[in-house]
């Protein structure tokens, strides 16, 4: 990482001349200029050690800009001010590996830049050699050869340089460049990747991931994603989020680093909301490169499984925002989504309500047909289907139209798929349909969610607890994990390890405590386990949550196809004793 060092030259004797009007002055400094300026440049603040801070970037280039752009506006602030009341900066910038441990930072990478800022000037930058390496000839920052330099606790001399901004080095977005409108649905553009190895064989390997990643997001068809010809001509250059945003006419942009070290190598990204400069995500990824064409994979799967739900989050939030009146077919689903997340009756219904209205602004809205479907798994799952002949007529209605528009739409053919199985029982049909969105886009999921769970209907426990763990892998944040934690304790009850169910079960319903299908596998999984209380306060839970609980009621609850099967869910509620 790109990691800059600052601290307040003269400190102690600015504190001991005038120790409130310092700290004053200095917390004014960071509201205005400091803070602002390393959000600007997508910057993230590790630790403050009274009157110096600690900084990581992505970008060395992002990194010397901003030094330079605090310094300027410091410089502006201390316009009038006596000399002996200014704040004047020292800053250190070194691109090196570092160590994260509790969301602080340690290494070389850390030692090397607060040891520069030791010997940069009042006001001044001092970078390192490797800093340099990075970004000469990308800004239009001048930069001074202080030679080699022997700094405390680094065993090696290392060559510094000496920044300083020249005329118009950080100039203004362009007014003149066009701006492109933004699309109906959300919109994406993915940079190319900045190769921070020195070695030029590396280019290739983040050349071909980045194309991976667009060929991967192209398939989400609720996502715009703008192609690899367009991204890739900002390949090589120092650029401007939001003036990008403005070019390709995008929302969301996506960027990110690669750096070899020996035979290891280190890819961070960060996704970016273009029109504002907001931070949404970012993470790193850690790999060898034996098998470069893998670790591309690896890291494929990790980046679309870890944005496309922050994506879908971060657009549910902006269409809740909107006001109700006109709303397009795009925004009628995303208010849908939302309602979904929420897990109530309640917003069950008001998803439905959402869902058909964006059908009847768009009849061919396949996911909107998908989704309308899925909330026909939700009055199951949670006993609210007052009919249940009627509701599952319904359900197939919709899954057969959400299959019939959608047939390369992975999260319509998913959700009608897991509808079909699930609320209908046609388990070979509703499977094939969740088996497409899966080859339509390996990294959902909801999908692999869903056929976990259709794996455990045929009889498949031990493949259905690998796919359940894939989604939880693709997507370990997922506002509806506790489904995926429901489905494994099942598949382990049905492979007769109890305990393992009980375990799995419990922690399903602490994410969700009124999930009644986690509540009656608690409630089963204990007494069969022969955990009699817990299965006492399991059942007196059950019945908090559903006054109405019987044994009848969560008999068929599974569309099971194996008699053995339905056979020991039915022995765990009698052994529970609920009523008929």
């Amino acid at each position: 990482m790109a990691v800059l060092a600052t601290d307040v030259a003269g400190y102690s004797r600015l504190m001991n001349a005038d120790e409130e009007g310092t700290l004053a002055r200095l917390k004014q400094c960071r509201r205005a200029v400091v803070d602002p300026k390393i959000a600007e440049h997508r910057g993230r603040i590790v630790k403050t050690t009274g009157d110096g801070m600690l900084v990581e970037f992505i970008s060395a280039v992002e990194a010397v800009r901003c030094a330079v752009e605090i310094q300027r506006g410091i410089a502006n602030g201390n316009i009038g001010v006596p000399e002996g009341k200014r704040l004047e900066l020292r800053i250190g910038i070194h691109v090196g590996d570092i160590i994260i441990d509790d969301n602080d930072i340690f290494g070389d990478g850390v030692n090397i830049a607060s040891r520069l800022e030791g010997i940069a000037e009042p006001g001044g930058i001092c970078i390192s050699d490797d800093a340099h390496r990075q970004i000469r000839g990308k800004t239009k920052i001048a930069y001074d050869d202080m030679g080699y330099q022997s700094l405390k606790n680094i065993p090696e001399p290392i060559r510094a340089w000496r920044a300083r901004a020249v005329a118009n080095a950080c100039p203004p977005m362009d007014a003149d460049v066009p701006t492109l409108a933004l699309p109906d649905q959300p919109s994406i553009a993915v940079l190319p990747f900045t190769n921070m190895s020195g070695d030029p064989e590396q280019e290739y390997f983040a050349d071909g991931m980045v194309e991976d990643i667009i060929t991967a997001l192209s398939r989400m068809t609720w996502l715009f994603v703008i192609a690899r010809n367009s991204s890739f001509t900002y390949k090589g250059k120092a650029v401007n989020i939001k003036q990008v945003g403005r070019e390709l006419g995008v929302r969301y942009v996506l960027e990110g680093s690669v750096r070899k070290v020996a035979n290891r190598v280190r890819i961070t990204g960060q996704l970016i909301d273009a029109p504002t400069g907001a931070h949404l995500w970012a993470d790193h990824f850690d790999g060898c490169l034996d098998d470069i064409f893998e670790l591309q994979d690896e890291v494929t799967r990790n980046v679309i499984g870890a944005i496309s739900p922050r994506l879908e989050q971060v657009e549910i939030e902006r269409a809740k925002r909107k006001p109700t009146e006109n709303l397009a077919a795009h925004d009628y689903f995303l208010r849908g989504m939302a309602n979904i997340y929420q897990v109530t009756r309640q917003a069950n219904l008001e998803a439905l309500q959402n869902f058909q209205s964006a059908i009847g602004t768009d009849e061919n809205f396949a996911a909107a047909y998908g989704m309308c479907a899925y909330c026909y798994v939700w009055c199951k799952a949670n006993g609210w289907a007052s009919d249940r002949e009627g509701q599952a007529g319904e359900a197939e209605r919709l899954a057969r139209a959400a299959a019939r528009f959608g047939a390369n739409d992975p999260v319509a053919l998913a959700h009608a798929g897991y509808a079909l199985a699930y609320v209908v029982g046609e388990l070979e049909d509703g499977g094939a349909l969740i088996e497409r969105a899966l080859m339509l886009n390996a990294n959902f999921a909801a999908a692999w969610r869903f056929s976990g769970w259709v794996n455990i209907f045929l009889g498949e426990p031990d493949l259905a607890i690998d796919h359940l763990h894939r989604a939880m892998r693709l997507s370990p944040l997922d506002p509806l994990i506790f489904i995926v934690q429901t489905g494994i304790g099942l598949a382990h009850f049905f492979a007769g390890r109890y305990e393992e169910a009980l375990s799995w079960a419990q922690r399903a319903s602490r994410h969700s405590p009124g999930y009644v299908t986690a509540a009656i596998l608690t409630a089963v999984s204990s007494a069969v386990a022969g955990r009699d209380a817990e299965a006492r306060k399991a059942v007196a839970r059950l019945h908090q949550i559903d006054p109405t609980a019987a044994a009848s009621k969560f008999a068929n609850m599974f569309p099971l196809r194996r008699p053995a099967d339905l056979a020991a869910f039915d022995a765990g509620l009698r052994l529970i004793g609920l009523p008929e």
